[in-house]
Formats: C-alpha cells, structure tokens, sequence
C-alpha cells in the first residue's frame, strides 16, 4: 500500500507544479481561445491544463517502470508503451481542439486510433464479460467492443467538463472507489501480489485529479480542456478493462447459494459503469437529443445535466458538489454490497442497499430544492467558468 500512496503524492504533487507552471505561461503568451458563442464564461481562460495532467501520469508511470514491486504491471512492456502511445495521441488531439476547435469527425477518429493502439498494439482488451460463463466470441468482436467501450467512455467524461472542478472531483471520486475494489477483487482471486494494472492506473488517475482540482475550483485559473477529459476517460476505461474483461467470475464462487450469482456475475462489472454512471447517463441523453433534432451527436449545446441545474438554480459550486454527492452515493453503495458479500452473515447487501437508498433519497431532496429560483434556460448572472461540450 505504500507503493501506492507515494505513486499518488508524486503525480497530485507534480500535476499541481505543472498546472501553476503551465498557467503561467499561457498567460504570459496568452496561449487561450477567445469566448465562442456557446461558452458561458465571460473571461478567457486557458485550457491547458491536461498537459500537465498528462506529463505527470506519464512520469509516475516511468518512475513505476523502474520499482521492482511494479514489476508485473512492466512484465509486458507493450501494454504499459501502448497505454502512453494512446495517452500522447489523445491530448495532442485534444489540445489541438482547444487550441483550433477541430472538426468533430477528425477528433472521433483519433479516438477509435487511440483505442485502437491499446485493443491491438497492447492486445489489451475485454476477452469475458462477468455476467455467468459469457466469453466475447472472436477476437475481432473483442477488439471491437474493446474499442467502443474505451471511446464512449471518452466522450462521456468529456461531455460533463463544464463547471469548474466536476470533471477533476467527480473522477477522483470514481477512481478512488475503483481503487478499493480493484485492490479487494485482486485479493479476493487469490493473486500472490496486490500489484496490477487497473489498481495502479486508479491510483494514478487520483493524484492527477487532486492535483490538478486546486487549480480547477470554482474561480478556476486554468481548465484541463479536452486534452485532460479525454485522457482521464481513456485510462478509467483502460483500467476497468484491465480488470473486469479479463478475470474469470467462477473464481469469485463458493459455496454459499446465490453469492456466485450476484457477486461473481453483476457486481465486478456493475461498479466500473456506476463510477461513471452519470457521464454516461449525460453522453446518452445528449446523443438522443442531438439526433433526434437531425444535428450531429457531437455539436455543442447547453442542455447537459450540469446546465439544466443551473437553470434549476443551483449555483454552480452547488450543482458540483451535487454531481459529487450522486457518484460517491451509487459507486459506494455497491462496493459496500461487494465488501458485504465477503461476509458470511445473511443480511451481507444490507448495508450497501440501505446507504444506497437513504443517500438517493437525500440527494433527491438537495438537487430538487435549488437555493434560489432561475427562469428556465436563462444563463447564470455570474461569470462562471462553463463551457458547452
């Protein structure tokens, strides 16, 4: 565990060095786009900061390649290059849009490459679903579904960077809850070393958030931009598949009726889509709405989750703080089901199920009972940072 306390000091360490030193410089330069006709945000501000997100995971990763109590995650180097190729393809890209607002179909391409350079490069990729003995036939379907899998994932934590410091706490949030059960699942299959893939990509993946978060809070100095949500999308889908695609469910079993049922067949895969249950819930409702008006699934509009809450009227330090609320809720809640279920005692879902429910309904209550009024689609009076994605 220490290993992995220091891996995440030095990338939150480095990942706020880098952010002030890049805020700098973009201001010096005035390395920033102007305000487009969608954007919220009434002063220029640079959306650099996925560089030095992506300069710190990467040499928390190099720095790993050279601990021996990293070695496994190193025993096949090509996964590990082609996790980096992928990272470095993604946010030049998206820092290009940033930058130059890039055409939609050239930034998906890029996508699909990026998938494309871990599902084949890497040969990682989702070879079983935990849902009973469910194999992926082929492996070209694997590596279809593979690649899918990583772009939605993409797209959707991209889709809800629109209020200063959501992405960064929401995904520290997901990826610290996916720590825990990554760490317990290892233990649970029997593994002689805690050491592996989706634990440390996790780990990684909340140092870069809680460092990069004081620079992105309200009154943010400095956006991550699509280099940053793009990246931190890519490796929280890398890690899942890791772990979850690619780990038989029958080791899960014992001899308890139903256990192997529940646990070994929904709940390995359950969490990985809850801690990002309401990017995704965002990404498919915007694809449906764009559609349905005959636009393109990724032109621009203010209509997210985020954007309907400040019309509600919450401000948007609140609306944050409720997205926090609603992923530490539901990702919680079912690994307390996991962790229950580890204990031989009849009531073992109670707990996640009972904090579960009584967090929904609290949420509930806050995100339904705005602290002030606001017309329908009127736009906040304060110059929060938001842009429309």
């Amino acid at each position: 565990m220490r290993q992995y306390v220091f891996t995440l000091i030095l990338t939150a360490a480095l990942t706020l060095a880098l952010a002030w030193a890049i805020w700098r410089l973009a201001l010096r330069f005035k390395l920033y786009p102007g305000i487009r006709d969608r954007d919220v945000h009434t002063v220029p501000t640079p959306r650099l900061g996925g560089v030095a997100m992506f300069i710190a995971i990467v040499t928390a990763m190099l720095v790993s390649s050279a601990n021996p109590f990293f070695g496994i995650i190193w025993a096949d180097s090509r996964v590990m290059w082609s996790i980096l190729g992928a990272a470095a393809l993604t946010v030049v890209v998206g820092v290009l849009d940033d930058l130059l607002d890039l055409d939609w179909m050239i930034k998906l391409a890029a996508q699909f490459l990026a998938a494309g350079i871990i599902a084949v490069g890497g040969g990682l990729q989702i070879y079983t679903l935990p849902l009973g003995d469910l194999w992926v036939g082929s492996s070209w379907l694997s590596i279809a579904l593979t690649m899918f899998a990583i772009v939605v994932v993409m797209n959707a934590v991209n889709f809800i960077d629109g209020l200063d410091g959501l992405v960064a706490g929401v995904c520290l949030i997901a990826n610290t809850m996916f720590f825990v059960y990554s760490y317990v699942l290892v233990r649970d299959t029997g593994n002689s070393t805690y050491f592996n893939l989706a634990t440390f990509l996790a780990v990684v993946l909340v140092g870069a958030c809680a460092g990069f978060l004081p620079m992105n809070w309200n009154g943010a100095k400095l956006f991550m931009g699509d280099g940053g949500a793009l990246v931190l999308g890519l490796l929280m889908a890398t890690s899942a598949i890791a772990i979850t695609g690619q780990f038989d469910p029958a080791m899960l079993e014992d001899d308890r009726l139903g256990r192997s049922q529940l646990v070994g067949a929904f709940l390995p895969i359950l969490l990985p889509i809850v801690v990002v249950m309401l990017p995704l819930l965002d990404f498919g409702l915007a694809i449906i709405r764009r559609l349905r008006a005959g636009k393109s699934p990724f032109s621009a509009d203010r209509k997210h989750l985020h954007h309907r809450m400040l019309d509600m009227g919450h401000s948007d330090r609140d609306a944050v703080l409720i997205f926090y609320a609603w992923t530490g809720i539901f990702s919680l809640a079912v690994l307390l089901m996991y962790l229950g279920a580890r204990e031989d005692w009849p009531g073992e879902y109670l707990p996640g199920v009972g904090f579960g429910l009584l967090g929904v309904a609290a949420c509930l209550v806050v995100t339904l009972t705005p602290s002030r009024r606001t017309r329908p689609g009127a736009l906040p009076t304060t110059p929060d940072t938001v842009k429309a994605s």
